[in-house]
Order: structure tokens, then C-alpha cells, then sequence
């Protein structure tokens, strides 16, 4: 017979409670990847031929993960091994060819695998910075659908839409900071191209695998798409750069550094290192695991640089 403790803390919480418990799992040591891109800024270029920003590195270990380079120029096996070994990817900010490019190749066959791995089962989230939200609509879309914006070095806060609120990317925001987003200049911005809003809602295959989460004007009053989330998939692009908001520091640039933009750039990497913590891929073994790693390359300072600190290649 059930004692009255246990049968007090059965009806409190019910069967299915307990039952989630014991069945949920996540991954306490996710890896996310960050493609690498090839090096065109005349600083940088003499010190390697690709390379990783430092502040996406410093943005995503900042919420508990570790974080592989995923470098250019691999054959499709080697991308395949990397993307069974790793929990998500980040494809970031820069300036690139959205089609020819060795940096959209790369993050073509990683957008692909993905697609082919949710529809198994299998849960492997993508997040793209300023350049890769635009490269997840050039490659959603089959074409590149960009236009020219007034958008270089502004800081905005952001037009919310009704899909926000209840949106993976913001649900879980504090209420006081999400009405911020609305009202205070939290997002840096940083292109010169954009997808507006108009391009967007009339081509139907994008229309239909992203939800539009927020959208912007550039000073010129053209509206673009600034946030955007799959429907169905775990694909999610911001045309601002969270990053820069706890990592970047130079003077005379939009770079939002406020306690409600550093909440923000924290909640957001929080966010998709919990999307990384549903994907199970590992290394075959610690020995390549560790030899993957970022810790085994040293960022050069370079104090020219907006980004302060690079990895090279």
C-alpha cells in the first residue's frame, strides 16, 4: 500500500512529471563549431589566409560550451566527419562572396547536413551573424535576394513582431529586457546589405521556413529583416552582431556596451548553447577531440582590428 508522502508527492506532481525527469537528457558537453572565412581585410591578411574572430569564440564559451574552428577548404568527408562531431555551428559576420566563396561552400554543405540530420531525428542547430543570416537566405532561397542598405556602424533597437513573444530566440527573455529591445539601441549593426522586408515576404520559400522575429530601417528608411528564426528548423540569423556588445571595445563605434546590451548578448549566446546541449555527435575519441579545439591556436592581438583578437589559419 502507498504511504501518504508518497502519495501526497505523486498527486503534486503526477506520473508524467516524474516520467519527464527521469527521460530528459542533455548534452553537459556541447561543442559548437565557427566557420572560418577567408581573410580579405588588408590588416589581417598578412598574418594568415583565414581566420576566426576572437569575440564569437569568447561569446559562445561564455555560455558554457567549448567551440572547434571549422576550417575552409576541407573535402565534403572531412566536413561530414566534423559535423558528426560536433553539437552546432555559428557562421559569422564578415565580408565574402554568398555564392562562389570557399566560406559558402562550407557552410552550404553544413546547412545541408543539417536539413538531412532534423528530418532523421536528429537536432542540429545553425546560427548566423550579420553575413550568415544573409548566407541562410541565399542558400533557403536558391538566390541571392540582398539589397544595398545604409546600415554601416548604427546602433537600433529593434521592431518586434507579433512572432517574437512566443519565438524560441526571445520567449524566455526577462520581461524588462525584452521591452528594452524595443525601446533602447541594443543591436550593433555593421552591413551594407540587407534583405528587406518586401524581398522576403515575396519569395515564398523563405517566407515559409523562417519566421521574421524583428525587422529594422536603415537610415535611408528601407526595412529590412534584422531577426529571424526556422519554423520547423533550428536555424536562427540575426543581422546584428550580439558579440561586440561584451567584446569589443573600440572607440567611435557602435558597439552597444549597457547593462540591459550585455544581458542581451549573454542571453542570446545562452540560448543557442541550450539548442546545442539537444545534439549528441561526439569525437571518435578524446585524443581528436582535444585536437580539434580552439585551445590549440593563440590569438594574435590586433589592435587595428575592430575585432582586437583573431585566430588565423
Amino acid at each position: 500500500m502507498m504511504s501518504q508522502p508518497a502519495l501526497f508527492l505523486l498527486l503534486l506532481f503526477g506520473c508524467c512529471s516524474f516520467h519527464g525527469l527521469q527521460t530528459v537528457e542533455i548534452n553537459q558537453r556541447p561543442i559548437i563549431g565557427i566557420l572560418a572565412q577567408e581573410t580579405l581585410d588588408a590588416d589581417l591578411l598578412p598574418f594568415g589566409k583565414s581566420y576566426v574572430a576572437a569575440p564569437y569564440v569568447k561569446y559562445l564559451e561564455s555560455a558554457g560550451c567549448r567551440v572547434v574552428p571549422v576550417r575552409l577548404n576541407l573535402t565534403n568527408d572531412e566536413y561530414e566527419r566534423i559535423f558528426h562531431s560536433i553539437n552546432g555551428i555559428l557562421f559569422p559576420g564578415g565580408s565574402t562572396n554568398l555564392k562562389t566563396s570557399a566560406f559558402a561552400k562550407a557552410a552550404m554543405k553544413f546547412y545541408e547536413l543539417a536539413l538531412k540530420a532534423f528530418d532523421a531525428g536528429d537536432y542540429f542547430p545553425i546560427w548566423g551573424t550579420c553575413l550568415g543570416l544573409q548566407l541562410l537566405t541565399v542558400v533557403t532561397a536558391g538566390k541571392n535576394l540582398l539589397t544595398n542598405t545604409d546600415t554601416e556602424n548604427i546602433a537600433l533597437p529593434l521592431n518586434l513582431t507579433n512572432a517574437a513573444a512566443s519565438s524560441k530566440m526571445f520567449q524566455k527573455f526577462p520581461l524588462d529586457v525584452y521591452k528594452a529591445l524595443s525601446n533602447e539601441p541594443l543591436t550593433g549593426n555593421f552591413h551594407n546589405f540587407s534583405i528587406t522586408v518586401k524581398a522576403f515576404l515575396g519569395d515564398e520559400k523563405l517566407s515559409k521556413f523562417y519566421s521574421i522575429l524583428s525587422t529594422n530601417n536603415d537610415r535611408k528608411g528601407v526595412e529590412f529583416v534584422s531577426t529571424m528564426e526556422g519554423i520547423l528548423y533550428p536555424f536562427y540569423g540575426v543581422q546584428w552582431h550580439p558579440e561586440v556588445n561584451r567584446f569589443q571595445w573600440q572607440e567611435h563605434v557602435a558597439f552597444p556596451h549597457s547593462p540591459n546590451a550585455v544581458e542581451v548578448s549573454y542571453l542570446l549566446a545562452d540560448f543557442f548553447v541550450n539548442e546545442a546541449r539537444k545534439n549528441f555527435h561526439h569525437f571518435p575519441n578524446s585524443k581528436e577531440e582535444e585536437a580539434a579545439l580552439i585551445y590549440n591556436y593563440r590569438p594574435r592581438y590586433i589592435p587595428t582590428s575592430s575585432y582586437i583578437q583573431v585566430y588565423f589559419f
